[in-house]
């Protein structure tokens, strides 16, 4: 009996191992899929709490353990019925002051979510809210349902017992409260007060010579009127800055090397310069929003694709000045095809000062 001989090639050797491989990924994409949806549910529903030092050369001893919460970027997220996620988050967690570095309201100024995380926030303790670049805006300069120069979800924000950050704000500790920290908005480093003061003292005066307001008006009249003593009080805190106070700067986008350095020389003040910050606050990220698991983000505007936490969250030094960047709590709206966080868990900070010779 003849017999029959069977030859294999590699061509079809390869081709055959290539569609097991192919069918043994077909097989394994659902529970590849399954695994990442848990991975980013677990994530995505516990708010990491972190608590950092930050060194400060000659900071008073009256400040030393001075600690921040700083939050950032809510948009309006649900973090648990009522918030729930934070409370149990931040549970233990006491601090000097709490800093909200904008993005914080939803869609369209919806302000009950942060109503809600502000609620759980410890009483008493001092908070501070910078608008950022997606809050609306703070001052309505229409009529609307109050006689205050503030938009509504402001004056409701300040109800609740929170500053709007729109100038510098002082606390003391120490006797006679001789242990000084500002929390300064960044942009106060580069206001033209003479321009702004003349700008809004001649829209009052053009106000003022009319017989009858109408209600727009009269509501611009009031923001004229606000922002007239604003500019008033920012200079008044400006010429009572020493250089042994502690600035603690407060932007919603993080400050770039580039702009320090054009920003530094702008004002001849020997106390109150940017350069003199001890630390600077902001957020605006929100850590990169879509990030490999256990990895780095996977597309940042601004940055790229899959750029380094470096200036998008966590610690950057600019010529020796520390920022902090917030990795934020809910979802930005600035790329539109990450409309949630993946594999980024909402992250609060406890910030604490220290003197660096400790």
């Amino acid at each position: 009996m003849r017999r029959r001989e069977t030859f294999v090639f590699a061509t079809d050797l390869n081709r055959h191992r290539g569609r097991t491989l192919l069918r043994v990924l077909l097989a394994l994409m659902p529970l590849l899929l399954l695994a990442g949806f848990l991975l980013n549910y677990i994530q995505s529903h516990q708010v990491v709490y972190t608590s950092e030092r930050v060194a400060v050369p000659n900071l008073p001893n009256d400040l030393e353990n001075y600690s921040i919460l700083h939050l950032s970027d809510l948009h309006g997220s649900e973090l648990g019925e009522n918030q729930v996620l934070f409370r149990n988050s931040i549970r233990n967690a006491s601090s000097s002051v709490i800093v909200m570095t904008g993005d914080m309201l939803g869609k369209d100024g919806e302000i009950e979510p942060l109503l809600d995380l502000i609620a759980v926030l410890p009483e008493g303790t001092p908070k501070l809210y910078l608008p950022g670049d997606e809050d609306p805006a703070y001052l309505d300069t229409y009529a609307h349902s109050s006689l205050s120069p503030l938009s509504d979800w402001a004056e409701q924000l300040v109800a609740s017992g929170v500053t709007i950050l729109d100038e510098p704000v002082l606390f003391t500790r120490g006797r006679n409260g001789s242990a000084r920290i500002w929390f300064i908005p960044e942009e106060i480093y580069t206001l033209n007060l003479e321009n702004m003061e003349t700008s809004y003292q001649t829209q009052l005066k053009a106000l003022n010579a009319k017989s009858s307001l109408s209600p727009d008006e009269a509501a611009l009249k009031r923001v004229m009127e606000y922002q007239t003593a604003r500019v008033s009080r920012i200079r008044s805190s400006i010429k009572s800055m020493k250089e042994t106070d502690v600035q603690v700067v407060v932007s919603h986008a993080p400050v770039t090397e580039s702009y320090l350095s054009t920003v530094s020389g702008l004002r001849g003040s020997s106390s109150f310069s940017l350069r003199n910050a001890a630390l600077i606050l902001s957020g605006h990220y929100c850590g990169g929003m879509w990030r490999l698991p256990f990895g780095g983000p996977i597309f940042v505007e601004d940055f790229g694709w899959f750029p380094p936490d470096d200036g998008i969250c966590g610690w950057i030094w600019l010529g020796g000045i520390p920022q902090y960047i917030s990795p934020g709590l809910g979802a930005s709206r600035l790329v539109s095809w990450q409309p949630f966080r993946l594999f980024n868990s909402p992250a609060a900070t406890r910030l604490v000062l220290s003197n660096s010779r400790q």
